[in-house]
């Protein structure tokens, strides 16, 4: 019977995970209203999962229906938290075109600025979450192994996925946003010499 039982979790989550990245991908459209950066974000999804993969190895786990439900929690902080450095740059960026800066050092102080300002913010959400994990992880009472390869991936992604949103992130933003404006046309008011 647990085979059975097996059989058919597999085939619902066949179902489930692409539908769950799917209801990530329309709600990150429907926050940025531009596709491009929405697919950065699920573009960081794999890399932030890497840390769930190697800690699941470490451990000795096999990937089982539990510890896919563990990599979509994973799925969805990781999200978050690209989501809100996102934010962060955007609105960083945003105040330097407010205030008529906008060359190409503006862009770095802006993502810098951006970038620097979730650091703590991140650190303590991450703290958090592990603070909250770790108890799962080591616990002993009834259906702990159940709990513990769904808390596994989420321990091993709070190492991966921070350090991802907080260098890969910036770094991406900032290669779409010289490429967004090299492709821009300059207008007749526009110096050649400043394409930010």
């Amino acid at each position: 019977g647990q085979f059975e039982f097996l059989e058919r979790a597999t085939a619902k989550l066949r179902v489930v995970l692409p539908f769950t990245l799917l209801i990530i991908f329309l709600l990150l459209y429907l926050t940025f209203r531009s596709i491009g950066e929405a697919l950065l974000i699920m573009a960081t999804l794999p890399f932030a999962l890497v840390g769930g993969i190697w800690l699941l190895y470490l451990l000795g786990y096999n990937l089982s229906v539990a510890g896919a439900v563990g990599f979509i929690a994973l799925a969805g902080v990781s999200a978050e938290f690209g989501v809100i450095m996102l934010l962060y740059l955007k609105h960083a960026w945003q105040d330097r075109i407010d205030q008529q800066r906008t060359t190409p050092a503006d862009l770095l102080d802006a993502i810098r600025e951006g970038a620097v300002l979730r650091v703590r913010p991140k650190a303590m959400t991450v703290a958090v979450i592990l603070a909250g994990l770790l108890p799962i992880m080591w616990g002993t009472g009834t259906g702990s192994e159940v709990m513990q390869r769904i808390a596994a991936p989420m321990v091993g992604g709070m190492i991966t996925a921070p350090l991802l949103s907080m260098f890969v992130v910036p770094a991406a933003y900032l290669l779409m946003r010289r490429a967004r404006k090299g492709r821009a046309a300059p207008s007749p008011s526009q110096s050649i010499s400043q394409p930010l």
